[in-house]
């Protein structure tokens, strides 16, 4: 089975910075692999943060260009979400989510974390 666990989310004040972590097992990140961060806020829908692939590639939505940063480590199985310079709009549950294959912008995954809530106060 495919495992994926947040963790690193709380609540910050506006321009504060978190690192979020998420922790894979049964998914082997050295392989052709997709590893995404998405979000979801009260009332709204679940939108994509940024993504990355094995290959180091990554995407990001144009609201957090500039102030999150993805990366992974490949040996730990571990993909991380710096983000800095948070925002009030900020406010939302925090995904991890995976598959195999390549990424592209929209493109579904199979294995999802149960999320780490990230808090903004102005």
């Amino acid at each position: 089975d495919v495992q994926l666990v947040e963790s690193g989310g709380g609540s910050v004040q506006a321009g504060g910075s978190l690192r979020l972590s998420c922790v894979a097992s049964g998914l082997p990140f050295s392989r052709h692999a997709c590893l995404g961060w998405f979000r979801q806020a009260p009332g709204k829908e679940r939108e994509g943060v940024a993504s990355i692939h094995s290959d180091g590639a990554t995407t990001y939505e144009d609201s957090v260009k500039g102030r999150f940063t993805i990366s992974q480590d490949n040996a730990k199985n571990m993909v991380y979400l710096q983000v800095n310079s948070l925002k009030a709009e900020d406010t939302a549950m925090y995904y991890c989510a995976a598959d195999y294959g390549p990424c592209w912008h929209g493109r579904a995954y199979n294995y999802w974390g149960q999320g780490t809530q990230v808090t903004v106060s102005s």
